[in-house]
This record gives structure tokens, C-alpha cells and sequence, in this order.
């Protein structure tokens, strides 16, 4: 398995957008926040895994955004991380957050990188709209209401949002709680406060 140093390393070889560079932190947090919750509910779990899966997820998106093309976000992506000895359950994982991949998620970490990536993004989102910008008084319930307006943060799939819960058999409610908590250890990283 790469080291984190490496997995950051490919990040920023193929991502320049401040973004998307942020959008990979925040999933990182999120799987390694997820990492710990099931292994401490007994789960076997590489956490190193887990949150270089969050990292590299979307690291082929700039340079490939063609959706449904062999040479496109993930298809592409997966296939530079073969090469470069990435175990096949991460890309695996990679290619499970996108429906068009049509790779089912049968394990936790798939379900996992699927509930937190739109997700995080939506979290992301509330954050930038308040005027203080911090995670760290950002509630559920304001969350949930911009989840409610279709016209906020458009980008983000309240349907892959809803389902990402489903499939982690965690409530909405707490699944947001939990990706809160897991990213404001990053606030100043990612919003500056």
C-alpha cells in the first residue's frame, strides 16, 4: 500500500483547483472519521485505506471529467492507479461512487466513500454561505434545511445523499453529524477559520 505522502503526492499531480483539492481533504476526513466509528464497532478495518480512498477519489476528475468514457473520471483514474499497485479494493470503492460505473458497493468501505462524498460537498457548501464561515457552530438542522432547498448547492445529490445513509444504516440526521465532526479538524484548512 502507498503512503499518504504518496497518495497527496498523485492528488496534486493531476488536481490544481483549490476545490477540488479541499473536496478531497474534506472526504479523507470523512472516511478516517468512518474508519474509526466501525472498527470501533468491531469491524476490520485498514484505516490508512480508508483514508487514502477518500483522497484519491475524484484525483482524475480536472484532467478527465468525461463522464461514462473508458478515458474519464473514474475509468481513467483506476486505471493510473493500478499501475502504480493500488489495492483493487479502493479502486474498486473509487469506481462504486459513480452510478454510470455500474460497480455495485458491496463492502462497507464503497457504502462509506459513496455517503460521505456528495455529502461533505453539501456540508462544504453550508459553511461558505455563513458569514463567520466555520464549521464549528454549523448545526444539523441548517444543514438539512439547505439539503431541503433544491436551489442551494445544486451540484450536490440529495438523492446519492439520502441513498449514501441508506446504505450505511445510519440516519441522515447523525450521518451529518458525524461528516460535521469528522471535517472540523480541517476549518482552517478549508474555510480559513
Amino acid at each position: 500500500m502507498k503512503t499518504r505522502d504518496e497518495a497527496l503526492a498523485l492528488l496534486h499531480e493531476y488536481t490544481k483547483t483549490q476545490s477540488l483539492l479541499n473536496h478531497a481533504l474534506s472526504v479523507e476526513a470523512c472516511m478516517r472519521w468512518y474508519a474509526e466509528y466501525f472498527a470501533k464497532q468491531g469491524e476490520s478495518i485498514d484505516h490508512e485505506l480508508w483514508g487514502i480512498t477518500g483522497l484519491l477519489h475524484d484525483f482524475d476528475y480536472e484532467m478527465f471529467p468525461e463522464p461514462v468514457s473508458p478515458n474519464g473520471h473514474p475509468f481513467k483514474g483506476c486505471s493510473i492507479l493500478a499501475e502504480q499497485g493500488y489495492p483493487e479494493a479502493l479502486r474498486t470503492a473509487i469506481l462504486g461512487h459513480a452510478h454510470y460505473a455500474n460497480t455495485p458497493r458491496e463492502t462497507l468501505l464503497a457504502k462509506a466513500l459513496f455517503a460521505v462524498d456528495e455529502l461533505s460537498g453539501l456540508i462544504t457548501a453550508s459553511v461558505l454561505v455563513r458569514p463567520d464561515r466555520s464549521i464549528h457552530n454549523l448545526e444539523v438542522k441548517s444543514v438539512m434545511k439547505k439539503f431541503k432547498d433544491k436551489a442551494f448547492a445544486r451540484g450536490c445529490n440529495r438523492d446519492d445523499i439520502k441513498l449514501g445513509a441508506e446504505e450505511l444504516q445510519i440516519p441522515l440526521e447523525l450521518h451529518t453529524l458525524n461528516c460535521i465532526e469528522a471535517m472540523k479538524p480541517l476549518s482552517q484548512q478549508l474555510f480559513g477559520v
